[in-house]
């Protein structure tokens, strides 16, 4: 057997080591990016996907928030709670597909990029809404409730960055729950005011900020 050989089979253990243990950590790296309840990514996931995805200008970004929440877990208890939460979680993202990526930022707050190949994405997020407000399979019909819905198209705004666009997002979302209707598009009228990314009444808002007039 030649020297090279000899090299070469000696080497073949480490190689096929190195392969298992680089083939371990990406397993782990996803793990850390996924959310252990809703199996959607987490903040960090989501922001490394959806701010590859945001070079296409026909990107929409949309948040997402569960509407009475804290009076399901108060009234079904924490389970229920949980089995909302998931149902929501599989509902937006088979409503995304794999081509767009749905995150949950924590607690009961979604995000989601989707690219709008046809512009109906308004359409499209209205029929969302209604399937997110079904009852969750297995339990009390009750356990069911609204989500508020807000969205932005990123060609509307193309100086802004992701967090620029989940503000927007957010001050429509905002929006549509004070005013019941469940979904609302920045862009549209005047909204609430945020300042480096906090809702005017969030925690570490000014309380001095001006509105923010959007153009439609």
């Amino acid at each position: 057997m030649s020297t090279l050989a000899t090299i070469l089979l000696s080497s073949l253990p480490l190689a096929v080591g190195w392969t298992v243990h680089v083939w371990w950590l990406r397993g782990r790296l996803n793990t850390a990016r996924r959310d252990p309840l809703t199996g959607l990514r987490t903040r960090d996931g989501f922001t490394r996907r959806a701010t590859d995805l945001l070079k296409d200008p026909r990107a929409v970004v949309m948040l997402a928030d569960v509407d009475r929440f804290k009076q399901i877990n108060d009234t079904f208890g924490h389970a229920a709670g949980d089995a909302l939460l998931k149902a929501t979680a599989d509902r937006l993202a088979h409503h995304v597909g794999p081509a767009g990526v749905a995150g949950r930022l924590g607690g009961d707050e979604f995000a989601a990029v989707v690219i709008d190949d046809h512009g109906t994405a308004g359409d499209l997020l209205a029929v969302l809404h209604g399937v997110l407000a079904r009852p969750v399979d297995g339990h009390d019909p009750a356990v069911r409730t609204t989500v508020s819905l807000g969205w932005v198209r990123t060609a509307d705004f193309p100086d802004d960055d992701l967090s620029g666009l989940l503000r927007r997002a957010d001050e429509a979302m905002y929006t549509a729950k004070q005013g019941r209707n469940g979904l609302r598009r920045a862009g549209l009228g005047w909204l609430f005011a945020t300042v480096t990314g906090r809702r005017a009444g969030r925690s570490g808002a000014r309380t001095d900020a001006p509105a923010v007039g959007v153009a439609a």
